[in-house]
């Protein structure tokens, strides 16, 4: 990973904004699209900086000014002369999609957006503010943390009551919420693996992976499948202790090997 991908507040916010033409034109229209204000380089308190100025030399002396001023600088179409690249949006507000390739592609970026737009539901938006209006209720019903994600786990997997690409109407969450609970999957499962590819991963490994808390490994399973793995899961080199933590623990080995 070449970049770290945020998503930042832009509301009511100065960001500076300078050149003329297309390429500038579509940065104003995201910015304001996102609540900021666009101002010339004399605006005080900008957060970020857009440089869409077409002559390199100049582009790339407004992009050094406005860094010992202590912006961020994106100069448009130089990828190599950013500090940010500005991702291929899919916008389901408040659930927001960012596809960037650190600036190898935008026609690539845009046409992985479309595609995603494609699978994804108008409903997805009110989807999520269901589950913004229902997180007292949720927390009321699965008290403790770790099975309250799994719980939510289950319910936006695949087919689930919740599934994130199935169309969804007002009252699904209550609905999920009212349902008989279904069991929280804890203790200690074992997965063998075929092979290091991590797109041959079975719908059950693939799935372990992303709700386990602590994953046990073998010495041959490779950086690529573990990175399939939830980023805040503790990561352990060899077979679990006799003494295993609490929560959900995956072992995770190669077949063949130790």
């Amino acid at each position: 990973m070449k970049q770290l991908p945020i998503f930042v507040n832009l509301a009511g916010k100065n960001i500076v904004m300078l050149g003329e033409g297309e390429a500038a034109d579509a940065k104003r229209r995201l910015i304001e699209r996102a609540g900021g204000i666009c101002v010339d380089d004399s605006g005080d308190g900008a957060l970020l900086a857009f440089v869409a100025i077409e002559n390199e030399s100049k582009a790339i002396q407004a992009a050094d000014m406005l860094r010992k001023r202590g912006l961020l600088v994106n100069v448009v179409d130089r990828p190599e002369h950013c500090d940010f690249t500005t991702p291929a949006i899919v916008d389901r507000d408040p659930v927001l999609i960012a596809v960037g390739t650190s600036g190898a592609s935008a026609g690539l970026a845009k046409a992985i957006r479309q595609r995603l737009e494609a699978l994804l539901p108008q409903s997805l938006g009110r989807l999520a503010q269901a589950l913004l209006g229902a997180r007292g209720d949720v927390k009321k019903r699965w008290p403790d943390s770790n099975d309250r994600r799994r719980a939510i786990d289950a319910a936006l997997a695949t087919g689930g009551l919740l599934d994130p690409f199935a169309e969804h109407e007002a009252g699904n969450v209550a609905h999920w919420t009212d349902a008989e609970e279904a069991a929280v999957s804890r203790g200690l499962q074992t997965i063998e693996i075929a092979n290091n590819d991590p797109e041959e991963l079975t719908l059950r490994a693939a799935r372990l992976l992303g709700e386990a808390d602590h994953i046990f490994h073998g010495s041959g399973v490779s950086p690529e499948i573990l990175n399939r793995a939830r980023a805040d899961a503790e990561r352990h080199s060899g077979p679990p202790p006799k003494e295993i933590p609490s929560g959900l623990i995956l072992y995770l080995r190669l077949q063949g090997s130790a």
